[in-house]
């Protein structure tokens, strides 16, 4: 007779296979809306029933043992199951519903995703949606996520991708800056600036900054008088009259309204890669991720509003 698994034992599999694909419990408990604690014990408890440690810990880190190595490949397995399983099912659904998980960088998701979302919920309000914002990599099939937002082209054949609008930057400065200091009219000429200068928070490395040179794209990295891994902080300095900074144009666009910034070396300004929608093969047929792919059509125009306030802009002069 075969022993039937029980839910603790389940639950203690995904634990451990959340666990192991992300190297610690703080990660796992985040993506499974848990706390690291409750993730703890469901491993640990899955050990004992097992015989079997899974894992070699440290202060800092989980390390795989052979034998977890091993039984990782067959959750993951069993756990793919289960999501087509799922998927099947809200395939199956013609309205959409239930909780929506998605991913986004920081800056899009604040500036652009969030404040359409109360749109989106009035009109598919059996829909809860779960956001969640940073530049940290997220393996979209590993933590469940129905909809990942990212700059950059996709490179995972397992993810469906749609474009959605190019991701547009240039240098920025305010008026009292370039009164006080001038303008620099090639980006050589930023040696003899203060410049501001974005830092990401997931690998600590500082932004390149790129120019439309002929050609060629020059990429430079500038000899920054501040440093920040914020891109609205970055504005706010700017807007202060800190320096000259790198910008996405949806977050300069307000500030170009009303004449807090102007953009400098704008006929250099190149577009850096696109935003891009990403989600799972397994979730084609989802009702609920086809009807937000579809609105952020709606967020993206094909002409943006905040691309228009820019092209509108004239570059800052003497």
């Amino acid at each position: 007779m075969v022993e039937q698994i029980g839910i603790d034992r389940l639950t203690g599999i995904i634990a451990f296979a959340r666990s192991a694909s992300l190297g610690s419990y703080t990660a796992a408990a985040r993506s499974l809306s848990v706390s690291p604690s409750a993730v703890s014990k469901s491993v640990q408890r899955l050990e004992e029933h097992l015989g079997i440690s899974l894992f070699s810990r440290t202060t800092r880190s989980l390390t795989l043992t052979p034998e977890g190595r091993d039984l990782h490949e067959r959750a993951l397995r069993l756990l793919r199951e289960a999501e087509e399983i799922e998927q099947a099912a809200v395939a199956a659904r013609a309205e959409p519903s239930g909780t929506l998980k998605v991913t986004a960088p920081l800056p899009i998701g604040a500036h652009l995703i969030a404040p359409a979302l109360p749109r989106f919920r009035e009109r598919f309000p059996k829909v809860s949606v779960d956001l969640r914002l940073g530049d940290r990599f997220t393996d979209i099939i590993e933590e469940g996520v129905d909809v990942a937002i990212r700059v950059g082209e996709p490179a995972d054949s397992r993810l469906i991708a749609r474009k959605l609008a190019p991701n547009r930057i240039c240098a920025f400065a305010s008026p009292d800056y370039i009164k006080r200091r001038g303008i620099p009219a090639r980006p050589e000429d930023l040696a003899q600036h203060d410049c501001v200068n974005f830092r990401y928070q997931s690998t600590g490395q500082a932004l390149r900054w790129p120019f439309k040179i002929g050609d060629r794209v020059l990429e430079i990295v500038p000899n920054a008088t501040i440093v920040v891994d914020n891109s609205d902080a970055v504005a706010a300095i700017l807007v202060a009259g800190g320096g000259i900074g790198i910008s996405p144009t949806y977050i300069a666009a307000p500030y170009l309204e009303r004449g807090e910034l102007v953009p400098v070396l704008k006929d250099y300004a190149i577009d850096r890669s696109n935003i891009t929608a990403l989600w799972p093969e397994s979730r084609r047929g989802n009702p609920t991720v086809k009807a937000f792919v579809a609105f952020l059509g709606e967020v993206f125009p094909a002409e943006a509003t905040w691309d228009r306030t820019f092209a509108a802009t004239e570059g800052a002069s003497l």
